[in-house]
């Protein structure tokens, strides 16, 4: 796969424009990330990619997909994987959103391997492709609930936030119950965080999944009870 250089060397360059050394430090402790920070917050960097995601434009998928990937995987500054990010949802390149990119989210998820990251991905590129693709989607996602990786757990957890009516309870509870044991602290705030935000559509869903599985944890629990008690 080839990516488009000029592409990836205009985001490097503009967001090195707009780095602020002073606030770099902050940021990096804020995210406990080993990589640094360049020191751009989102509204800059939104403008960068705005304008050279306008000036550079991607014409097959597998450029988009090389592109995507080369500026996350040769990042040496947090904002340059958010680009990646960022990139990967650009409205231009809505059509290639399907189960053939999935490929490119799972690596993200498991080399990002934190919720900056994952939870961008998991609600707002895995969800949408489930969506529109349940049939491919649902098995794999299955696989990813039961996984060894807690990232792919969380996703599977959490990629339905915001799909109100949409939401298949059957795969929501079929992605909670093998984590509702795990002491992992962000597979029990995923679990509570999905229940939660579905509760404003199914209320009445949530209490009885709550009654229905006294496993869960005490974080889980109240976070998914949190408007209904």
């Amino acid at each position: 796969m080839s990516a488009d250089e000029r592409l990836v060397r205009a985001v490097r360059a503009g967001l090195a424009e707009l780095a602020d050394p002073a606030k770099a430090p902050a940021m990096q402790a804020y995210m406990k990330s080993a990589m640094p920070f360049r020191g751009v917050a989102k509204p800059e960097r939104s403008t960068l990619l705005k304008r050279v995601l306008a000036e550079h434009t991607l014409t097959d998928r597998v450029t988009f997909s090389a592109t995507v990937l080369e500026l996350w995987r040769a990042a040496e500054f947090r904002e340059e994987r958010y680009a990646a990010i960022d990139l990967s949802g650009y409205p231009a390149y809505r059509r290639w959103q399907d189960p053939e990119l999935v490929p490119v989210y799972e690596e993200m998820i498991v080399d990002g391997a934190w919720w900056d990251f994952v939870d961008e991905i998991a609600i707002r590129r895995i969800g949408p492709i489930l969506r529109e693709h349940r049939a491919r989607m649902t098995p794999e996602l299955l696989a990813w609930a039961d996984d060894a990786d807690h990232w792919r757990r969380r996703t599977a957890i959490i990629c339905q936030v915001g799909a109100k009516g949409d939401t298949d309870t059957d795969l929501l509870t079929r992605a909670i119950e093998p984590s509702i044991g795990e002491p992992e602290f962000f597979l029990r705030k995923g679990i509570g965080w999905a229940l939660r935000d579905y509760e404003k559509t199914a209320p009445e869903w949530v209490r009885c999944f709550v009654e229905e599985h006294p496993g869960l944890s005490g974080l889980s629990r109240r976070e998914a009870l949190k408007h209904i008690g």
